[in-house]
């Protein structure tokens, strides 16, 4: 975790400089969230990263908690939501919150998944969350289906610094481990081959 840590700590500005990769395939991801999301609603995003998605839906929900392991993301996201008082950033982990079982009416993990170590029991910690009715929303890079040998070099990537740990698993894996741990899937889209994998998981009740 601390080598994760610091390699997000050093490029936390340069990302929060980069433009968005693919912006109309972002928007769409912000409008199909939204439709899910209602006034009364008590979000947590983990992984938020410089807090760009987590502001952008603040007018939409009650209050949102945005976490991420970086304390150079959380810094960045703090002074981006300076006069935005719905929404708290801070630097955790979602193994780190204190917070009671089915607390939750939704949670965002966007483009995290795969960098966590054990997906499954992040997984299984956010449905606990989740409040029945509760939705889980995903966008995964599932880079098993298109790059498999990629677990062959990340060893070594790791190793020399020149990316943090990246998990490598396929589609079919991650809606696997969604509804083992009790989800429906409610929506899923994948913009292009490559392209990361967008889908609203809800827990069942």
């Amino acid at each position: 975790m601390a080598k994760a840590t610091q390699f997000w700590d050093k490029i936390a500005q340069k990302y929060a400089q980069q433009p968005i990769a693919d912006e109309a395939a972002y928007q769409k991801k912000l409008a199909v969230t939204r439709d899910y999301l209602r006034p009364d609603m008590e979000l947590l995003e983990i992984g938020c990263g410089t807090g760009s998605t987590a502001i952008l839906h603040a007018p939409y929900v009650k209050h949102i908690r945005a976490i991420d392991f970086s304390a150079s993301m959380i810094a960045i996201a703090q002074g981006k939501a300076e006069h935005i008082d719905n929404v708290t950033f801070e630097q955790a982990t979602i193994e780190d919150l204190d917070l009671p079982a089915q607390s939750l009416d939704a949670v965002l993990g966007l483009s995290i998944l795969h960098l966590l170590k054990d997906k499954e029991a992040a997984i299984a910690r956010i449905y606990q969350l989740l409040k029945p009715g509760g939705i889980f929303v995903t966008s995964t890079a599932c880079i098993g289906d298109t790059m498999s040998w990629f677990k062959l070099i990340a060893p070594m990537g790791r190793f020399l610094g020149f990316f943090p740990f990246v998990a490598v698993f396929t589609t079919q894996a991650l809606k696997d481990s969604l509804t083992h741990a009790g989800f429906e899937l409610d929506y899923q889209w994948q913009p292009g081959k490559g392209k990361a994998v967008f889908i609203v998981a809800k827990k069942p009740g």
